[in-house]
């Protein structure tokens, strides 16, 4: 490869390190270098080396803050509103966050800086970037792209549930309300305004009837052996869903962060409301006293603090691609570290505040069934959102409007995670098969969109849901981890820490800390293990409402699971048998091919 093969022309000027730097300015180093856009550094820092600079064809951000909401808005999605609350009460309250705040700062921020870095340096995708980090680790990339496939065939079915809900809140009241409609069962018990109404293990809520028997239809359902026919509603709304997030992507980030000004703002204004209502309920303190009240001997508990972990690592998001793809479009000097501290820090505080907005709702349920807060507090997941939350809703005044404003929060929230994700897909393969698809982006993203359509119709049909929980815990779980945890170890130790704080400085002009480095060599990646090892060792039963999974449909999910992380032993026996030379000259060039001194690769 020659650097003419770049999507760019390019042409150097001389400085020296210390230089100030402009937007213009893109990289140092040896120009001796070939096939990537940043080329190699002198060890010696005070001795001027040559700064390329780009004339770039590429998509850049309109603004910053187009950028920082993009990241925000993928960053903070459906579980910062529903599982950060449900997992801070259930491992100790109050206690909970030290462990929390702990695995962030050690864990889960310097994965999230070193993906915005490693995006903005290399300005590629997350197939393509491997070309100049590691390039026998290509597989990474590819098991990326499929992984964010499997996200895109549920989580989108989620927001679809999510638009079904806001549809039907145009109403003056509330179907979810009552006991009246022809969906009800003779189980059907509301103790809203009602004395003397006797809550048995049978009973059903109005609002559990409505998800349930109304929206999901999952009676009609057996189990994954007899999902049923799709439900054309459902089909409809995913429909306009997709529509969405075509005209979104399809032009590039130019458009999608114009949209981003909506979906990831507009959560904070609902969530300020919601949060203010919750606070005037009765029985409101209840529910934050039992979401805050620490039980310290929970820190003492090995589980507790892989929660911890796993909350952390999937709230922030490294690993799945996207912030590689949105901090590519970034100005080369962009100021990546203040990004990174900064989105990470609203992203925990929203999850914080979120929690908030929860239990002072639980806390008002529980006052009116007369039950305790944990009693109430057991739904988890979709059912929080779509069942209990709901619920307390229609029992409020104004309940059209806060059922309105609340299920427009929950569609903002997934579809800017919906954005992220698919945009890593169109990143990373545009970039590395440009002259396919460079000029074809709006008929690859409707290609893209109509393939995420079609593996969405199983989670449509009748157990719609019970696909939607087997690909949650198999197609992501622990195979994201996995490629974040060796994508970690091929940054750190293959391409070198040296070498990677160098490209920092490059674009900041100031090295990484002692810290980041400690973090990246070493902590972040035992942070990512300590997950695996953990999820595998104390794996619970799956099971949904009433239904168990059968033994066959946790070998299945094994399977979507490892169809994704098995390209990365793939392209490496690929590239190892297809690669001319000895043993030791294919590992060499596979390993150090962007650059030839690097210590490790020796």
């Amino acid at each position: 490869e020659s650097v003419s093969t770049n999507r760019y022309p390019l042409s150097v000027r001389w400085s020296s390190t210390n230089s100030s730097h402009s937007d213009s300015t893109v990289m140092a180093g040896s120009l001796t270098h070939h096939g990537s856009p940043n080329p190699g550094y002198s060890s010696n820092n005070a001795v001027p080396v040559p700064v390329i600079t780009q004339t770039d064809s590429r998509d850049k951000w309109s603004k910053k803050m187009d950028f920082l909401l993009s990241v925000i808005g993928f960053a903070v999605d459906l579980g910062n509103v529903w599982r950060f609350p449900y997992v801070c009460y259930q491992n100790g309250g109050g206690a909970f966050l030290i462990p929390y705040i702990l695995m962030a700062i050690f864990g889960g921020v310097p994965l999230f800086y070193m993906e915005l870095a490693l995006g903005q340096f290399h300005r590629t995708g997350a197939i393509s970037i491997w070309k100049h980090i590691c390039p026998i680790f290509k597989g990474i990339g590819y098991a990326i792209c499929i992984i964010a496939l499997y996200v895109s065939f549920y989580y989108n079915t989620i927001i679809a549930w999510a638009l079904f809900y806001f549809y039907s809140s145009f109403s003056s009241i509330l179907p979810w309300t009552n006991c009246d409609n022809v969906w009800n069962t003779p189980d059907c018990t509301n103790y809203f305004g009602m004395d003397n109404v006797t809550w048995t293990n049978s009973s059903r809520s109005p609002a559990e009837e409505f998800y349930t028997r109304n929206v999901l239809e999952i009676h009609k359902s057996s189990g994954l052996k007899n999902v049923g026919g799709v439900r054309w509603q459902l089909m409809l709304c995913l429909f306009l869903i997709f529509t969405i997030v075509y005209f979104s992507l399809w032009k590039g980030v130019k458009t999608s962060g114009k949209v981003v000004w909506v979906t990831a703002t507009l959560p904070y204004i609902v969530l300020f409301i919601l949060l203010i209502r919750g606070a005037t309920l009765p029985g409101a303190w209840r529910g934050v006293v039992f979401y805050l009240k620490p039980q310290w001997e929970k820190l003492l508990e090995t589980s507790v603090w892989v929660d911890a972990a796993a909350q952390i690592f999937f709230s922030l998001g490294p690993g799945f691609g996207v912030l590689l793809a949105l901090s590519s479009y970034n100005p080369f000097t962009n100021n990546c570290y203040r990004d990174a501290i900064v989105t990470s820090l609203v992203n925990c505080l929203t999850s914080f505040v979120s929690g908030f907005v929860i239990f002072t709702v639980l806390g008002y349920m529980a006052e009116m069934r007369k039950v305790e807060v944990e009693d109430v507090a057991r739904d988890k997941g979709p059912s929080l959102l779509f069942i209990t939350y709901p619920e307390a809703i229609a029992n409020m005044m104004g309940s059209t409007f806060f059922a309105i404003i609340f299920f427009v929060m929950m569609i903002t929230l997934g579809l800017d995670s919906t954005f992220g994700g698919l945009e890593a897909i169109i990143t990373a393969v545009l970039d590395e098969y440009p002259d396919h698809f460079s000029h074809r982006r709006e008929l690859f993203v409707l290609c893209l969109v109509v393939v995420c359509f079609l593996g969405s119709l199983s989670t449509l049909t009748n157990g719609g849901a019970y696909v939607v929980k087997l690909l949650e815990e198999f197609g992501v779980g622990c195979s994201i981890i996995a490629v974040g945890f060796l994508e970690a170890i091929a940054v750190s130790w293959f391409y070198g820490i040296k070498r990677f704080s160098n490209d920092v400085q490059a674009m900041l002009g100031k090295a990484p800390g002692l810290f980041w480095k400690v973090c990246w060599v070493a902590i972040s990646p035992a942070f990512l293990a300590y997950i695996i090892v953990s999820s595998l060792l104390k794996a619970p039963p799956l099971a949904l409402f009433d239904y168990k999974y059968p033994d066959w449909s946790i070998t299945v999910g094994y399977i979507i699971g490892f169809s994704s992380f098995m390209w990365i032993p793939i392209y490496m026996v690929y590239k190892l048998v297809w690669t001319p030379g000895s043993l030791k000259q294919v590992v060499n060039s596979m390993v150090s091919k962007e650059n030839k001194n690097m210590y490790f690769c020796m």
